[in-house]
């Protein structure tokens, strides 16, 4: 514990003239001296939490949340789920060739659509009278409900009965950036916060040793988005998603370079949590008191993280079930590796694969991606029932929009389309084994029960405890959220 500092409590004199003004003085000074010596500004309070976590100081039973920005919080009602695992697909997978079977789509293939239904619609790049492309692989009825579903993801189709599909997703972009962001932050504006930084600024973490909130990557490159996707926006910084890998150090600069102890980093980093506590104590800026625990926060990773993504733990009949090869970077591997995280705390946990924007090359593409991912995807869910945790986890499958039924590239490409896309959720608080939705013939528009980004963003919220419209938080004179001033509950896939 830090030592007092006598040399504030120097004498004061009386003034003669005004004996009141030497009393006042004199309290202040005591005030002053007390808050600042005696261990009890704000940012010591915090500090010392921190430092106890971390085996330096002992503290008879804290109160968490009195110290914490991220101890576990209390949503408005009793939640379904308390972790979420989004798996984000990149680049606007192909709903026609997956889950949106369409025979009309079929036999008109190579002829023109119908001139009113292109009637002021925009295209990302090809002229909307491109002609009709039918899907390219066949589909089957699987499950109970006998729900369609294509050849490409056999595991998928071996776990419709767990997940929630819908068919009627629409969105209002149709670039990659500004769907990506409307998607993970329900604006197509950069500096909003993501729904990740939500969930934790609303629910805190069980995790004291792991990120809140935990990002990877996967595929052919990153998001277009970029850091976007997972920015805190105006929220406190510290509600921000972190980069992990899945091979190598977990976190880049997260080991100590040669020649730096336990101890030298240690005092090194007392020493620079004491100059911004003292900083905090002064200015009252929540983003050093962000900094301190992110300072802190590195500092237990060191024995934290490598253990939480050391694959080799898990038995071969899990790895062979995800597809999972230790030490190599794959989706396969972040799919296990979000279950251990979840596991241990981590609130919401983001995987993006980036490879699903097939101008050109339909065919081969989607091979390729579903044979990627879909194995991966099926064995998350099934490993999170076996692990008696789906029940509490809600994990998300989808994309930032769909794909035309017009053609582009000559046979084997499809455009983006914002009008009508699919995606599935499985998990606590959901009817399982329901197809929710109905695009038109064509799958041009959503023809039943319509599903706006704002919705799932609201849905994903109720299913986490909170009402969309009270989870607010107020920036430049006005309260944000992150359905903004839209978003209704799709109450229709909820159990």
């Amino acid at each position: 514990m830090k030592s007092f500092n006598m040399s504030y409590a120097q004498p004061i004199r009386p003034n003669s003239a005004d004996p009141s003004r030497f009393a006042m003085g004199l309290d202040l000074l005591r005030r002053r001296w007390f808050l600042q010596q005696c261990g009890l500004g704000l940012g010591h309070i915090a500090l010392t939490s921190l430092m106890a976590e971390a085996g330096d100081l002992e503290l008879a039973g804290p109160d968490r949340s009195a110290v914490d920005p991220m101890a576990p919080k209390a949503p408005h009602f009793p939640a379904k789920i308390k972790n979420v695992i989004l798996l984000f697909m990149g680049g606007g997978p192909s709903q026609f060739e997956m889950f949106d079977y369409k025979p009309a789509l079929e036999r008109l293939d190579g002829t023109l659509p119908p001139p009113e239904l292109l009637d002021g619609y925009r295209a990302a790049f090809i002229n909307p009278n491109s002609k009709l492309l039918g899907p390219k692989f066949k589909f089957e009825k699987k499950g109970s409900a006998g729900t369609h579903i294509s050849e490409l993801l056999p595991h998928t189709a071996g776990m419709l009965d767990d997940i929630c599909l819908i068919r009627s997703m629409k969105t209002d972009a149709f670039n990659h950036a500004p769907a990506q962001l409307m998607m993970s932050t329900g604006s197509q504006q950069f500096g909003r916060p993501s729904m990740g930084s939500w969930t934790t600024y609303g629910l805190g973490s069980e995790s004291r040793d792991l990120p809140a909130y935990v990002v990877f990557n996967s595929g052919k490159k990153g998001p277009s988005a970029g850091a976007g996707n997972w920015n805190s926006g105006f929220l406190p910084s510290l509600h921000s998603g972190v980069e992990f890998r899945s091979s190598g150090d977990p976190v880049l600069y997260l080991s100590n370079p040669p020649g730096m102890s336990d101890w030298s980093q240690r005092q090194s980093l007392q020493t620079v949590n004491e100059l911004n506590r003292r900083r905090l104590d002064v200015v009252g800026d929540p983003e050093i008191a962000t900094r301190i625990n992110g300072y802190e926060m590195a500092y237990r990773m060191q024995s934290s993280a490598p253990e939480a993504m050391a694959l080799s733990d898990e038995p071969e009949h899990i790895l062979k079930l995800y597809g999972a090869e230790p030490g190599k970077m794959s989706f396969a591997n972040n799919c296990l590796l979000a279950r251990r995280l979840v596991q241990r705390g981590v609130r919401f946990v983001q995987l993006f694969h980036e490879s699903w924007d097939q101008h050109g090359g339909l065919t081969g593409g989607l091979k390729q991606n579903c044979g990627d991912t879909d194995q991966a995807c099926a064995a998350l869910v099934k490993d999170l029932k076996q692990q008696g945790m789906l029940d509490e986890t809600l994990v998300i499958w989808g994309g930032e929009f769909g794909r035309t039924p017009m053609v582009q590239g000559g046979n084997d490409g499809r455009d983006h389309h914002p009008n009508s896309f699919s995606m599935w959720m499985a998990g606590g608080g959901l009817k399982s084994g329901l197809a929710y939705g109905q695009t038109d013939e064509l799958g041009f528009d959503v023809a039943e029960n319509p599903v706006h980004v704002h919705d799932l963003h609201a849905t994903i919220l109720h299913l986490l405890g909170f009402d969309h419209k009270q989870l607010t938080y107020r920036f430049q004179g006005r309260d944000y959220r992150l359905t903004d001033v839209h978003g209704e509950l799709v109450h229709d896939i909820l159990a």
